[in-house]
């Protein structure tokens, strides 16, 4: 039987919900059942989290991936001590947002490395960033740069919808006028070649139109006629898989019972919404176009409650789920099921 893949956790913004989340995940979720879990981190931070979520959880530092042993009876940490002592919980500091970064840095280096399998991230804070002097905003953007990946978007996963976005952080006016033929198609080929690679054979796309009942030829705006058709017809002389454009409001419940295999959304609210509709807690993102599996909770750092005991914790075990999953399609070639 194959060993099960090594996937590194990163705590996220020490100051916010990161933290509590994958302490309590680590604890209740039984991840060990199907990865072996390696967090990255600040050991007094999930110390702390573990005593306000209200779980046990026996912490192993190691110094290397090769010094964890993975043994069930606690949780091998690589504790960067990077954290103030005197930092405040539930408030947007730099020295947080650094320290955010240098954990995403360390699994970016053992997954390059070959020593992880998959990464899943716990939420970080834009702000933070700033202001602790950190050259990037977002994850995407961290692990597409340091790791020199230039075809890099984000898939949903939540049972057997799968989500692609054409656009995503922009504004709505802006994204309207960058849905081109050619960036329309160029984003159904990355979803494509993104769920082979996976291991989807011959994927079926949808792709989800713009307009209410996608335009009704024309009466209700022409974007369906002018570039969304035309990108399908392309896609297809292409040998891709798609059909459409579908109307929103049923292309999302349909691709749900299994109808294709994902849905390329248009613009960053038309896919949020259904999926988080679905199911918000189990709703996870996949930086796709990148050497390894990365996973993330799609929350943010709910500074309100961090520290309270209250933060939800099954988005992140689903997220580190979902990466080991995954994380096992690209190791072992295996087909995709229509579930996952």
């Amino acid at each position: 039987m194959a060993e099960l893949p090594i996937v590194a956790i990163t705590i996220g913004d020490p100051a916010g919900v990161g933290p509590d989340v994958v302490a309590a995940a680590l604890a209740g979720g039984a991840l060990e059942t199907v990865c072996r879990p390696l967090v990255i981190g600040d050991r007094a931070v999930l110390e702390r989290a573990a005593h306000t979520m209200g779980v046990s959880l026996p912490l192993r530092v190691v110094r290397s991936v090769a010094d964890a042993s993975f043994a069930r009876d606690g949780v091998d940490l690589l504790d960067l001590e990077n954290v103030p002592a005197d930092l405040s919980v539930g408030r947007v500091s730099g020295e947080a947002g650094r320290a955010a970064f240098g954990y995403i840095e360390r699994s970016i280096q053992l997954a390059l490395s070959g020593e992880i399998d998959a990464v899943a991230t716990a939420p970080i804070n834009k702000e933070a960033l700033k202001l602790g002097g950190v050259p990037f905003l977002d994850h995407t953007g961290m692990y597409a740069t340091l790791t020199s990946s230039t075809d890099v978007t984000t898939m949903f996963v939540l049972d057997k919808l799968k989500i692609f976005f054409a656009t995503r952080h922009m504004s709505l006016r802006r994204a309207l006028d960058d849905l081109t033929h050619a960036r329309v198609v160029d984003q159904i080929r990355h979803a494509h070649e993104q769920l082979e690679r996976f291991g989807f054979r011959r994927p079926a796309l949808a792709l989800a139109a713009l307009n209410p009942h996608a335009g009704e030829a024309g009466l209700f705006g022409d974007e369906e006629i002018e570039v969304l058709a035309p990108a399908v017809a392309a896609a297809r002389a292409r040998g891709i898989n798609v059909t459409g454009p579908h109307p929103a409001d049923s292309v999302f419940h349909n691709a749900a019972l299994g109808m294709y295999d994902a849905v390329v959304s248009l613009f960053h609210d038309q896919g949020h919404i259904a999926a988080k509709t679905l199911d918000f807690d189990r709703t996870i993102a996949i930086t796709t176009g990148l050497p390894f599996v990365r996973s993330s909770v799609d929350h943010g750092t709910a500074f309100d409650i961090a520290g309270t005991g209250k933060a939800r914790w099954i988005s992140m075990a689903e997220a580190v789920r979902v990466g080991a999953n995954y994380a096992n399609r690209l190791k072992r070639g295996e087909p995709a099921t229509a579930d996952v």
